[in-house]
């Protein structure tokens, strides 16, 4: 096999990237993977806000969310990527392990935990592939699969 990378490799490695840079709090890496302005408008949906529009919108809330987050950890299940031309589309569920600022004199903030679906869309640009629009929903409830299995005997 050549050593070249796919587009889906590509993809999935700039999906990862997205996600690591924000564990480790680089708000220059994470404004760096989103699409500029010479490439169209951006937006993004955490879960609960309302959409975002722009790339000035899209990166303060990203400056919001890591000034207020001490500590977060992604890990990514369900991954699915789908290619057409110059467009990824990347699905999967965030299993969110995160804690705020530490109270008392504790090490760190309470963790909490949240399971959310999010769909990445990446443009290609002479760059490489950048995010182009994230949409992040919580889940809310267990799935027709789990509720299924409990009624099973």
């Amino acid at each position: 096999m050549s050593g070249a990378r796919t587009d889906t490799e590509a993809v999935e490695e700039a999906n990862t990237a997205f996600y690591e840079a924000m564990e480790r709090g680089d708000f220059e890496a994470v404004a760096d993977l989103w699409l500029d302005e010479r490439y169209g408008e951006i937006s993004c949906v955490h879960p609960g806000w309302p959409v975002l529009s722009g790339r000035g919108e899209v990166l303060r809330s990203y400056a919001l969310i890591m000034a207020n987050t001490e500590y977060i950890q992604f890990f990514l299940t369900d991954v699915k990527v789908s290619l057409s031309a110059d467009t990824a589309l990347v699905t999967c569920t965030e299993n969110i392990l995160s804690g705020g600022p530490a109270e008392d004199g504790a090490e760190l903030g309470p963790l909490v935990g949240q399971l959310v679906v999010a769909t990445n869309v990446f443009r290609r640009t002479p760059e490489g592939w950048k995010v182009w629009s994230h949409h992040g929903s919580p889940v809310l409830a267990e799935s027709d699969e789990d509720e299924d299995d409990e009624g099973a005997v």
